[in-house]
């Protein structure tokens, strides 16, 4: 068994942990979700699903991983079947596969808006675009769906190429000497900058003396001001728990993959509680303290309401823009803001091409320098087909079966295969082994009983409220769905083909697989 590449330090460990986690979604997603689902109310299911899903599923994802390393398996398939004696044990991991591959397609798309509008901030190219309805055009007409602003789409689509290239850049010098300095570099400046802007939103007053109610403290009000009727609204229980998943990146097979790079006695109990708070920090005090309490301050509740219910590109690339322009050195604070979230999704991107990576390494004994180009090579092809059918809701369908539903369907997986099937006891050890803090007893119940019952609880009910309107395309513009059905067979054919590799990798290397288990 060849040597597996190790992390240089347990500090870039934690901080490529925490990048992988942090992302858009804490930014651009948690304030719209905490604003539509009772504000401070919210919190409360939404801490009650970060003590019962997000900590046992952060450590049992570590815990898979450090196991599946021990066997040079950084991928789900051979993590499964190095817990579970059954030969479909394999092929339950090529779910997980699937997931980080679809999500880095579309992911690395959104996340060259970032960096676009980053140039666009400092050079001051909106500047002058004051109505939300022109900014809204500004935005569709760089996303190639609508015209007035950029004559062509090359300046996306050169962006695009240039975020593409720079995370397979990074891919290809490895974890350590990739990664690793990434991360070190890139969160410190993340959250300086989210400092910055948090501090410099929270110091403006009241933008406006005409307007007295349009402050930043009744910003603030609007989204910690907890409306308690909405806790009987079962909508925002599971609205809460799929916030979990989005900002801890659950599910998606990345966190394992890193996890695979420790040594067997690396300590995973205080590291994945401390990659944890991290996420945390940058979600709820960062994420909270920005978005949403600033266009109160600037537009009034109403509105502001209006810009949540349009969704998160409409709260970072409409709204922020026109923020800026009323601000002293608003360039800099757009830069800043923009920056910022390119930080954030690099961080998660380049993450969730490592499982595959992993794979085609350790199953077919590629180099590393051959799997990072296939796979850029494949993220490359896949990306033009969200970019040529973006406004036919390519993306969102991309986004919903593999980004969103997909992660339930692996978490619940991975919580029966730990604690069920490989069994409890084992999985405490793992879980235990080489731990720098001791892990109260009461999560041993909770991972075994109660996040598998809260994850079958929001399986079910996604399923009935959403899943099945989804896939009956309930609603649906008839002039769409054929590119949904499109994205569809795309993601048929994706994961067919995942399937078809596992096939043979354990036919080349089965024999190979003795687990002390």
């Amino acid at each position: 068994m060849s040597e597996r590449e190790r992390w240089g330090s347990r500090i870039g460990l934690i901080l490529a942990m925490a990048g992988n986690a942090v992302g858009l979604g804490n930014f651009l997603r948690f304030p719209v979700q905490a604003a539509e689902n009772g504000g401070g109310a919210f919190m409360i299911p939404y801490f009650i699903a970060f003590l019962l899903l997000g900590i046992p599923l952060m450590w049992i994802e570590w815990s898979l991983g450090r196991h599946g390393g021990k066997y040079n398996h950084g991928s789900l398939p051979g993590m499964f079947d190095s817990m579970w004696k059954n030969p479909m044990a394999k092929y339950f991991g090529v779910v997980g596969l699937f997931a980080s591959t679809v999500i880095m397609i579309y992911y690395t798309y959104i996340e060259s808006w970032t960096l676009g509008f980053s140039i666009f901030s400092i050079t001051k190219m909106y500047f002058g675009i004051e109505d939300f309805q022109q900014m809204t055009g500004f935005l569709k007409s760089y996303q190639g769906v609508g015209e007035g602003y950029f004559s062509s789409g090359w300046l996306a689509y050169f962006i695009l190429l240039f975020t593409l290239f720079l995370n397979f850049w990074i891919l290809r010098k490895g974890l350590s000497k990739g990664i690793e300095i990434l991360a070190k570099i890139g969160m410190p400046l993340l959250f300086l900058f989210g400092a910055l802007l948090a501090v410099r939103v929270l110091t403006l007053g009241t933008p406006d003396p005409n307007f007295p109610e349009r402050n930043i403290i009744n910003g603030l009000a609007f989204i910690w001001n907890p409306n308690f009727e909405a806790l009987a609204d079962s909508k925002v229980w599971l609205a809460s728990a799929g916030q979990i998943f989005f900002t801890l990146s659950i599910g998606m097979g990345t966190l394992q993959a890193y996890a695979s790079y420790l040594k067997p006695k690396d300590d995973i109990a205080l590291s994945g509680l401390a990659t944890s708070s991290l996420n945390e920090f940058a979600e709820v005090v960062l994420g909270g303290a920005i978005a949403i309490p600033v266009a109160i301050a600037f537009f009034g509740t109403d509105l502001t309401k209006e810009i949540a219910a349009g969704g998160s590109f409409n709260l970072g690339f409409v709204s922020m823009p026109i923020i800026f322009q009323k601000l002293p050195f608003g360039n800099i604070m757009g830069f800043l803001w923009f920056f910022l979230l390119f930080i954030a999704g690099i961080t998660s991107s380049v993450a969730m091409a490592q499982p595959l990576i992993s794979f085609l390494k350790e199953q077919f004994d590629w180099s590393h320098k051959k799997a990072t180009n296939a796979i850029g090579l494949l993220i490359f092809v896949s990306v033009h087909l969200v970019v040529l059918y973006f406004q036919h809701g390519f993306l969102d369908e991309m986004d919903y079966w593999g980004g969103t539903f997909a992660l339930i369907i692996i978490a619940t997986m991975e919580v029966v295969i730990f604690a069920w099937i490989w069994g409890m006891d084992k999985g405490w050890a793992e879980l235990n082994s080489g731990a720098d803090i001791k892990i109260p007893k009461v999560f041993y119940y909770i991972i075994k009983y109660v996040t598998p019952l809260y994850l079958f609880f929001i399986l079910i009910f996604w399923t009935y409220q959403q899943a099945i309107p989804t896939l009956l395309m309930e609603g649906a513009n008839p002039e769409s769905v054929p590119y949904m059905w499109l994205a569809r067979i795309f993601m048929i054919l994706l994961f067919v083909g995942l399937t078809v590799l596992v096939y043979f990798a354990w036919k080349r290397n089965g024999h190979k697989y003795k687990y002390d288990n």
